[in-house]
């Protein structure tokens, strides 16, 4: 195993950076394992091009093992990713709702499993059960209202309040103490800010407490008090 690979696989598991249910998650087990049956899993190495941004929607994808980092990749080739998932979210159904070409970029943030659900598969069991199609409209309504609060947020919180309350999303409920497998990087991406700015916010964190810097991961030793932070 290299180095690379190995530091990988001794970091703590990633959490999605998403509070909003998935709309996958929102269909009932039974459709879930139907859909699941009829998508085989697809293997992605780490780094590995899952899908491009422009491409015909002709399924969404089902995150089954590993993380994705979606986004957009730069015109100088930079990624700048935009939410972290992982395994039980999916991504692409608006795409494939809507009939739009691919939005974002994905790419497989360490070894990864997933399933394509394909466009006809998905629509039979959608035509075949209404209440499934309120399931999903209420899970996107929910999305719709995350995207508005980010927004708010975005205009009205500090980036030290703003990374309080996405690192401690990252490390989940609960009280006690988490790691996250997050680069500091993309903690930038996430927030929309650049590195310096996002080190510097995460800094002030540090010094509060709240948070420890590790290589490719951030230590949260008190969840409730950064969530607090958030808040501020």
């Amino acid at each position: 195993m290299s180095r690379n690979r190995q530091l990988y696989a001794n970091r703590a598991a990633p959490l999605r950076s998403l509070v909003s249910p998935m709309l996958f998650a929102a269909l009932p087990a039974g459709l879930q394992g139907e859909l699941r049956a009829a998508s085989p899993p697809r293997a992605f190495a780490d780094g590995r091009l899952i899908q491009s941004r422009g491409q015909a929607a002709d399924g969404f994808w089902l995150i089954e093992e590993g993380a994705v980092s979606v986004g957009q990749f730069l015109p100088h080739g930079e990624f700048r990713a935009i939410a972290l998932l992982v395994p039980g979210d999916s991504y692409g159904e608006l795409a494939v709702l809507s009939g739009r070409p691919r939005i974002v970029d994905a790419v497989a943030r360490g070894p990864a499993r997933l399933r394509l659900v394909r466009q006809a598969a998905f629509e039979r069991v959608l035509a075949a059960n209404p209440g499934a199609m309120r399931a999903l409209l209420g899970a996107m309504s929910a999305q719709l209202q995350e995207t508005l609060d980010l927004l708010a947020g975005v205009r009205r919180g500090s980036t030290v309040a703003r990374a309080a309350s996405l690192v401690a999303n990252l490390a989940g409920g609960g009280a006690q103490p988490r790691t996250v497998a997050v680069t500091q990087q993309e903690i930038a991406d996430l927030l929309g800010v650049t590195r310096a700015t996002a080190n510097g916010a995460l800094g002030e964190l540090e010094v509060a407490g709240l948070l420890r810097r590790a290589y490719g991961a951030i230590e949260v030793p008190d969840p409730a008090g950064l969530r607090l932070a958030g808040l501020s």
